[in-house]
């Protein structure tokens, strides 16, 4: 399993935008469609909420793509 370490500069970030920011998809618009599909997991369970927030010490699941969120403040 590829492991992604990605640093907040903020409070969240929208589901859809982390997954384009690590580069798991092209834009926001295609991180929408992968999260549709329902193959996205946020801490273990499926998240079908394309604009969910993602905070520091969650844990977003992709195939075999895992983003450890944390913060860099």
């Amino acid at each position: 399993m590829q492991q992604i370490e990605f640093q907040l500069e903020h409070e969240f970030v929208e589901l859809n935008q982390l997954l384009k920011l690590v580069g798991l998809c092209d834009s926001g618009g295609a991180g929408k469609a992968l999260v549709a599909t329902g193959e996205v997991c946020v801490d273990g369970t499926q998240e079908l909420r394309k604009t969910a927030k993602i905070r520091a010490g969650q844990r977003v699941r992709m195939g075999d793509v895992e983003i450890q969120v944390g913060s860099s403040t």
